[in-house]
């Protein structure tokens, strides 16, 4: 009884289940023409006849878009590409912010950092006039205002009086010299407001106006924090300046080293964070105005592992120049570039005595373990000579770069030609910057050598970043111009691709409605026309169905 009623259960279920047969379902054809009398069957057909109609074109698609890539897609290049293109988010991508950077935020952050390039020299300028301890109070909106009439300058005098600069070295200065010192600290001081403003107020706009990545946001964000930075560390550096207590006993009024030469440190990365973003920006925009494949070419050879040696070379000189530059700022605070002025020897040899060198003075332990450290950042003969040592390291690694980028050949071979350009200027500017640096020493630092040595040292650092970028791997834009090669390939292949030709169906009883769409028809064989011959230089022209004269007789018109 039990198996009877078990086997009528299964046998209603099997009758009322979904039949997963192909019989059962409609196509969106059929739907779409209600009017067309059509049979499931016929449906089934159609469908079953496009899938077997899509698994070979996909197929198709497949196998010509791998057998006809370019031969870069394939590479190491390609596949480092491919590699960071996968790391990115498709929804950072898809969402407030671009792909891309427009072109005007490049010329803008370029002409930022050329903005901070003035404002540097001419804050050397401040230094060597001595005038930066002019103004003693920091105002950073009502400071931008000068004094306008006689009270106003009587007051900022009075205050400038009571500085330890004027007890001790400028307590016969007037009101007409005070005023010239003023307006240099003034002008330094409104020229970094306004590079300020001038760079804020952009960022906001560009961001909200979406011409910039994300990242190029997180990047200026960045830099305008470093501008409010280094304003704070200019008035730390100022302050120093103000109080008896940190001065060197028996030295005269002066800025810390540490502080000076963190301020100049600050400015010249700001200075190198607006370059290097800008020149990124225009190398992008150049290389979207070729096609994919140059691209690709000129990226494979920035990437060549010929330029191992070289990359890591010139990321090595960056920091060497860079460090040497700090060294100047320390003999600049110190007023070290006023003794032993003669190169190459130091006095009676190329380094003066040990005992100078280590002077116990300027040990603040009493068991002198800071000697060395503190010799070395705070005594002038010794940071002079720090100096010299740096550049003259430097100027050797820059000759032996240039040497070896030149005269071996698959280096030479293998960059490109802004990274030659970039060799030959970073060569030419260490040879000037040495030329000054010495010249500047022999003459006892006057004003305009001391302040174009300051300049090449901004120049070198520029022209080491611009080789930097020419001879490093762009990864990201390796990735950007990967995908759109692989873009590009994928639309040439979809236009190259043509439908199989399929078996001929079986007509309807009724005709198609127009709804129903065109009829596949197969491609047309391309007849190909027979060659001609080319025709000889004397030989006649033979009118069609007329016989020609026979090879080796004379031509018609000529005698026998």
């Amino acid at each position: 009884m039990a198996t009877r009623v078990s086997t009528a259960v299964l046998g209603i279920l099997r009758r009322s289940a979904l039949d997963p047969s192909t019989k059962s379902f409609i196509c969106r054809r059929c739907l779409h023409n209600q009017g067309v009398p059509q049979t499931p069957s016929l449906a089934c057909r159609d469908t079953a006849f496009l899938r077997a109609f899509k698994s070979p074109l996909q197929n198709s698609i497949r196998q010509a878009s791998s057998a006809s890539a370019p031969a870069t897609l394939n590479s190491p290049l390609a596949s480092l590409g491919r590699s960071i293109g996968v790391r990115r988010s498709p929804a950072k991508l898809a969402g407030f912010f671009p792909t891309t950077n427009h072109k005007n935020v490049a010329y803008w952050l370029l002409g930022s950092a050329a903005s901070v390039f003035g404002i540097v020299i001419f804050g050397g300028l401040t230094r060597l006039t001595e005038s930066g301890l002019s103004i003693t109070e920091w105002k950073p909106v009502t400071g931008s205002v000068p004094p306008t009439n006689q009270e106003m300058w009587e007051a900022e005098f009075e205050l400038y009086k009571a500085s330890p600069e004027f007890k001790q070295l400028n307590s016969r200065m007037t009101l007409e010299e005070f005023k010239q010192i003023y307006w240099m600290e003034w002008i330094h001081r409104l020229w970094g407001r306004i590079v300020g403003v001038t760079f804020v107020v952009p960022t906001i706009y560009f961001i909200a106006r979406r011409r910039v990545t994300a990242r190029m946001a997180l990047n200026l964000t960045a830099i305008c924090g470093l501008i409010g930075f280094q304003g704070f560390i200019g008035w730390w550096m100022v302050k120093s300046g103000l109080k008896d207590d940190l001065f060197a006993p028996g030295s005269h009024p002066r800025v810390s080293q540490y502080r000076l030469t963190a301020h100049l440190g600050t400015a010249f990365i700001c200075y190198l964070a607006m370059f290097w973003n800008g020149i990124t920006i225009l190398q992008e925009k150049i290389v979207n105005q070729h096609r994919p494949k140059d691209s690709m070419g000129q990226l494979s050879r920035m990437a060549h592992p010929k330029l191992k040696t070289l990359r890591r070379s010139v990321g090595a000189l960056l920091v060497l120049v860079f460090i040497t530059a700090m060294s100047g700022g320390l003999v600049a605070g110190l007023d070290a570039g006023l003794i032993y002025n003669e190169f190459p020897f130091m006095g009676l040899g190329l380094t003066p005595p040990k005992k100078e060198l280590f002077d116990p003075f300027y040990s603040h332990t009493s068991d002198q373990s800071d000697l060395w450290w503190r010799n070395m950042l705070e005594n002038p003969s010794l940071v002079q000579l720090d100096h010299r040592v740096l550049a003259t390291t430097t100027f050797t690694a820059v000759c032996a770069l240039w040497a070896y980028a030149r005269f071996v050949p698959s280096v030479r071979n293998t960059m490109t030609r802004r990274a030659k350009r970039g060799t030959n200027l970073v060569f030419a500017l260490v040879w000037a910057q040495a030329t000054l640096g010495i010249t500047t020493l022999i003459y006892l630092v006057p004003l305009p050598l001391a302040s174009a040595h300051q300049a090449g040292a901004l120049a070198l650092l520029t022209a080491t970043m611009y080789l930097g970028r020419h001879v490093w791997i762009p990864k990201r834009l390796i990735a950007r111009v990967t995908e759109m090669q692989v873009m590009a390939s994928r639309q040439h292949q979809k236009g190259r691709i043509t439908l199989p030709p399929t078996a001929p169906r079986t007509p309807a009883t009724t005709s198609p409605s127009p709804a129903s769409g065109p009829v596949y028809q197969p491609p047309k064989p391309q007849v190909r026309r027979p060659l001609r011959m080319p025709r000889m230089m004397n030989e006649p022209k033979i009118a069609p169905g007329k016989p020609g004269p026979r090879r080796g007789s004379n031509p018609p018109g000529r005698g026998e």
